[in-house]
């Protein structure tokens, strides 16, 4: 991915005791939400939510411009990364 994180945050896929966020593929049902079916019937995910895997932990990348055009969306990302106490690093990526 080639973006400027500072336009991003990323939701880690970490719980408070540093374990895995269950169930595996949280990421990827997430980021479906905002997805849609193409004409080739494949998934494709929105440009401003993205699952992905950073230091071999599954994480949701979202990009800001996502509060702008649909505020509710980004909102219930952060609700969501809130309610399951998973870490939200803003302006970037974890290291």
């Amino acid at each position: 991915m080639t973006a400027d994180t500072s336009s991003h945050i990323v939701i880690q896929g970490l719980t408070p005791s540093g374990k895995p966020f269950r169930p595996s593929d949280w990421a990827d049902r997430l980021s479906g939400v905002f997805s849609v079916l193409g004409e080739d019937h494949r998934l494709n995910y929105s440009p401003y939510v993205k699952p992905t895997t950073i230091n071999g932990v599954r994480c949701v990348v979202v990009d800001k411009k996502l509060e702008e055009l649909d505020s509710r969306a980004y909102r219930f990302l952060l609700g969501f990364a809130k309610d399951n106490e998973l870490q939200v690093i803003e302006g970037g990526f974890p290291v």
